[in-house]
């Protein structure tokens, strides 16, 4: 892990936080590198069953990409259930500001805890950039909240948020982990199994933006080519001899 996104593990709930707070938690490289890491952690993990995502502070859960980076984010590969394909459980707990590409990540969580204080933006078409990636919030809330969202770049506040089913709590002040370790709790007691099945259906049918189904194709592709038989196709083809693949 790196410094920007710290791991804990607690009884079987992977706490995974963006520990950027003198910056409002912005997204640029270290914290980019950072999630994907968190995810492939948890992911493999054979302790933690749950994860929670969260922001250090209370002032934002998020300010989205970090402006002082030039370097457009690349969402496909740090995004929960895009650039890692999570079978367990993941809940968002927010406060305060969640800002652009952000929103994304709160989205591809399947639960989401957000203070009363919590105020949702996605600003990127007043300053002329996207990734695209927030597309998918037109399949995960309803059509005309999500357009308005995107185009119009104003503040949606926790309630409403709530009232359109973005958020599935809304607590008070500084409660958002208190609320969010419950759920996990009760998750870590289900049956694994059942729990994963149910995500990779819900997957099936839930609609995917263009660009999230490119990311998904984008980790087919890697891992092919981190695997031994990638390595083991060029070496053979270098050293002139018929390949030895093992499907690893």
């Amino acid at each position: 892990m790196t410094d920007a996104v710290t791991y804990e593990s607690r009884d079987g709930i992977a706490i995974i936080t963006i520990n950027r707070e003198d910056r409002m938690n912005a997204i640029g490289p270290e914290v980019e590198a950072g999630l994907a890491q968190a995810w492939k952690r948890l992911k493999e993990s054979p302790q933690d069953r749950v994860g929670i995502l969260t922001g250090a502070g209370t002032r934002a859960f998020s300010a989205g990409k970090d402006m002082a980076c030039t370097a457009p984010p690349d969402y496909r590969s740090f995004t929960p259930n895009v650039g890692v394909l999570l079978e367990k459980p993941l809940i968002a707990a927010i406060s305060g500001w969640c800002i652009g590409g952000s929103i994304v990540l709160t989205l591809m969580c399947d639960l989401c805890v957000a203070t009363e204080d919590t105020k949702f933006t996605y600003p990127e078409a007043k300053l002329g950039f996207a990734g695209g990636m927030i597309a998918s919030a037109a399949a995960r809330i309803p059509h005309k909240v999500a357009m308005e969202l995107m185009l119009l770049g104003e503040v949606i506040t926790a309630q409403r948020a709530y009232d359109v089913g973005m958020v599935n709590r809304v607590v008070p002040a500084g409660q958002h982990m208190v609320e969010a370790m419950k759920l996990a709790q009760r998750l870590a007691a289900n049956a694994p199994l059942v729990m994963a099945m149910l995500k990779r259906l819900a997957a099936q049918t839930t609609p995917m933006s263009p660009v999230e189904i490119a990311g998904h194709a984008w980790r087919e592709n890697q891992q092919v080519f981190e695997s031994a038989d990638f390595a083991e196709g060029l070496a053979s083809f270098s050293e002139k001899r018929p390949p030895a693949f093992t499907g690893q």
